[in-house]
């Protein structure tokens, strides 16, 4: 919640000019980041990515927020946790895009694919779990024997001194998409 300066009428705190309704909370905008958990600058990039509404200016130029500033900004970094782009929640916040069943068309769609991609990465982090799993297995079998070398360590080299031999886009070779 931001806590500012009570706005007395059309004259701020400062004498600047805002605008506002009688009683109206207004921030400037180094106040208002701070009770965001932003710096000034993320206000500002917001504002031009069309995240945040044009902030009303003071007669002396300066940038004004109330408290519903809050409360997108707030919006903004839940969706950034769960994955979403600055574009994406832009199209879901976009005044022109319009609300209703069509943004939620939107919201559901956008979801569909994050969670596809989603269940690829973690299907990629699986694969690579069992790989490290069968790598330290084979580990505690060396020293568990007393092997005399490291077999991941042997695996590694091995794999880089062949891929170093073929032409690159060769199967395998530098160029190669294959993961061995």
């Amino acid at each position: 919640m931001l806590r500012g300066v009570e706005v007395p009428g059309p004259l701020g705190p400062t004498g600047d000019d805002v605008g506002e309704r009688a009683g109206a909370t207004r921030l400037h905008i180094k106040d208002a980041a701070a009770a965001c958990g932003v710096s000034p600058d993320a206000l500002r990039y917001y504002e031009r990515l069309g995240l945040l509404p044009r902030a009303p200016r003071t007669s002396g130029g300066f940038r004004v927020y109330g408290p519903e500033v809050a409360a997108r900004v707030a919006f903004i970094r839940q969706a950034r946790a769960l994955g979403l782009t600055l574009r994406e929640i832009r199209d879901i916040v976009g005044a022109d895009r319009g609300g209703g069943i069509a943004r939620c068309r939107r919201v559901r769609d956008l979801l569909t694919r994050h969670l596809g991609e989603l269940d690829e990465r973690l299907a990629a982090l699986r694969a690579l779990r069992r790989t490290l799993a069968a790598s330290l297995a084979r580990c505690e079998e060396v020293l568990r024997t007393q092997g005399d070398e490291c077999p991941v360590v042997d695996t590694l080299h091995a794999r880089a001194v062949g891929r170093a031999g073929r032409e690159p886009g060769e199967a395998g070779g530098p160029a190669s998409k294959r993961m061995g």
